[in-house]
């Protein structure tokens, strides 16, 4: 789903494709924030948008086989102590069996500290569109170096659409993301060693 913060409210988009997987496949619930940089109207970021995402975060729990939540907001520098008070609160509220995940700018990963205490069991950093460091962190991962970042030494984010020269440590968990509809071709897109 979307949660888009406008001044005061947030407005709710539901998924639109429909999800086809096995019936015993663990499922991540994603929940993506959307706020003044995508709307351009300058959100409150008040309690009561807070605790509405979270309700409508919790929600999704109630959706068969979910063991998992993560959170993909691109939370401007204004906005990050918001997002930092909601995922505590959110993480608080979550079934101690029911890990707590977020996307993050590569950018974050390898040299911003403000990741360094949230309580999230992961930050995947995002290795795709990453504007003007787009070269220099594709340079600096195809030359073998790593996140700084120790959450974001847990799994990648990529999308398949833009092929990355590095190295993948295979323990890591990889998430793909397509600007189209899934089909079988796109498999043949996986990294070696991730086809498994």
């Amino acid at each position: 789903m979307t949660l888009t913060l406008q001044t005061d409210g947030v407005v709710f988009s539901p998924r639109h494709q429909p999800l086809q997987v096995g019936p015993q496949t663990r499922l991540i619930a994603v929940t993506r924030i959307e706020s003044q940089k995508m709307t351009g109207q300058r959100a409150a970021l008040n309690i009561a948008q807070k605790e509405k995402i979270i309700a409508l975060v919790l929600k999704t729990l109630e959706l068969k086989n979910v063991s998992a939540i993560q959170i993909d907001f691109d939370a401007a520098t204004s906005e990050r102590e918001f997002y930092r008070a909601l995922l505590q609160d959110l993480r608080r509220q979550l079934p101690d069996n029911v890990s707590l995940s977020m996307t993050a700018l590569a950018s974050f990963c390898l040299g911003d500290r403000w990741l360094r205490d949230l309580p999230v069991d992961e930050a995947v950093p995002m290795i795709f569109r990453m504007g003007a460091d787009d070269r220099a962190i594709k340079n600096s991962l195809a030359a073998g170096n790593d996140f700084r970042e120790p959450l974001c030494r847990h799994s990648y984010g990529i999308a398949i659409d833009e092929p990355l020269e590095m190295k993948f440590e295979t323990s890591r968990r990889l998430y793909l993301f397509a600007n189209h509809p899934w089909s079988e071709r796109d498999l043949a897109s996986i990294p070696l060693g991730f086809q498994n």
